[in-house]
Parts: C-alpha cells; structure tokens; sequence
C-alpha cells in the first residue's frame, strides 16, 4: 500500500499526524485490551503499525478504528 501526501506546511504535516496516527497505548484503549493482545495481533496480521520500536508502535488510526468495527 503507498500512500503520498502533500502539505503545505509543516503546520499541516503536524495537524494530520495528529488526526491519524496513534501509539500503541492509544490503540489499547481504543480496542481495550492489553499490549500482549496488541503484539498478537500484529503478529497474525491482523494490525500493521507505521512504525516500530522496541516498546512502541504508531498505527494508522483509520486501521484501528476499522478494527473496533470488524470486533
């Protein structure tokens, strides 16, 4: 999936990760579960994050929310 954005200024660029990423303890109490559940899910495919590090994640926020409606 590709996705290319434009902004017009860094203002913008801020506003929309603001309104469409989330971190992983957003997702949990978006879904309401546990981090462990997070992980799994992952891990099955059934979530993709943006971006990784050791303890975080930041999602697409519409992925999540896509998630809440499909539980």
């Amino acid at each position: 999936m590709k996705y290319e954005y434009e902004f017009e200024s860094e203002k913008d660029l801020i506003q929309f990760i603001v309104d469409n990423i989330i971190t992983t303890r957003d997702a949990m109490e978006i879904l309401g579960c546990s981090r462990q559940n997070i992980d799994d899910l992952i891990k099955r495919g059934k979530l993709t994050p943006v971006k990784k590090w050791d303890r975080d994640k930041l999602f697409w926020k519409s992925d999540i929310m896509e998630r809440v409606k499909s539980v």
